[in-house]
């Protein structure tokens, strides 16, 4: 009985441990934004309007993830520097995507694409939110069944998911199923080119179309 106490009072400390390291990062994971993508074309930030700590001071896009006081879920707006606290507040405290621009060269030769909306598409639905001189943002949404022919893009397209779904697509004769949750970020290359089917419930995303 002696002999084993030991190693009783071990998994004991053990087990204390984990659970305050565990409570720890659940803290931490509160208290400031996490980087979900960052590429030469952009930085994405997710986090919550009443916690901006880690978020780079500088200009970008804003997209509330739920319904607040003054705006609603999608309901995306530029803002001169992302990190300030009035800005992010006054659309939602809640959850939010961040997606700030980087300064970027275009290639000597654009390629060829088309513009979010222009492809031949059956029930979808594309407004534009804002435009300025460094990107579109424009609320996208599929119902149920939508389609959307094979295209190319002319631009970096990031996507905000707000609903989540499952969205069938046909790329390099490949067909595959991605399901995304709200909050997930995809990011779509200039020059990529494929077709999507909707085949689940209706799908509610935020497209930032970014310029070269």
């Amino acid at each position: 009985m002696t002999a084993h106490m030991p190693s009783v009072r071990t998994i004991v400390l053990v087990l204390v441990a984990s659970l305050a390291l565990a409570a720890g990062a659940s803290v931490s994971g509160q208290s400031g934004a996490a980087v979900v993508m960052d590429n030469t074309r952009v930085r994405v930030f997710k986090t919550t309007g009443a916690s901006l700590a880690g978020v780079a001071h500088g200009s970008g896009v804003v997209v509330p993830l739920s319904d607040g006081p003054t705006r609603k879920a999608g309901d995306a707006y530029w803002a001169d520097d992302a990190a300030a606290p009035r800005d992010a507040n006054r659309a939602n405290p809640g959850a939010l995507i961040v997606v700030e621009p980087k300064a970027f060269t275009p290639g000597a030769a654009p390629q060829v694409g088309s513009k979010p909306g222009d492809a031949e598409f059956v029930g979808m639905s594309f407004k534009t939110l804002f435009e300025n001189e460094k990107l579109t943002a424009i609320r996208a949404r599929m119902e149920v069944g939508a389609r959307e022919g094979f295209h190319t893009h002319g631009s970096d397209t990031l996507v905000v998911h707000l609903s989540g779904g499952a969205i069938e697509d046909t790329a390099d004769g490949k067909t595959k199923v991605n399901r995304w949750k709200p909050g997930d970020v995809e990011f779509e290359s200039r020059g990529s080119s494929h077709s999507a089917r909707n085949v689940g419930a209706a799908v509610d995303v935020v497209l930032v179309a970014l310029k070269p």
